[in-house]
């Protein structure tokens, strides 16, 4: 299990990879002024997700679908 210093660490790279540094500056700022429940909006955006890995891989194929 990662610690909370290297959760966010990786976190955050994950985020500026895939969205740059402008675009998750941008979704952190929304996450941290909603008051933003990630199990409920999981449950009712991806309800037949059965795992985070299952997750992971519908989130890849949308992005992908994104970029072209």
């Amino acid at each position: 299990m990662l610690s909370e210093t290297e959760l966010k660490i990786k976190g955050y790279k994950i985020l500026t990879e895939n969205l740059g540094e402008v675009e998750a500056e941008r979704f952190i700022t929304i996450i941290q002024r909603e008051q933003f429940d990630y199990t409920k909006w999981r449950q009712e955006n991806y309800p037949d997700a059965e795992s985070v890995e299952a997750l992971s891989k519908e989130a890849m194929k949308f992005r992908e679908k994104s970029r072209k």
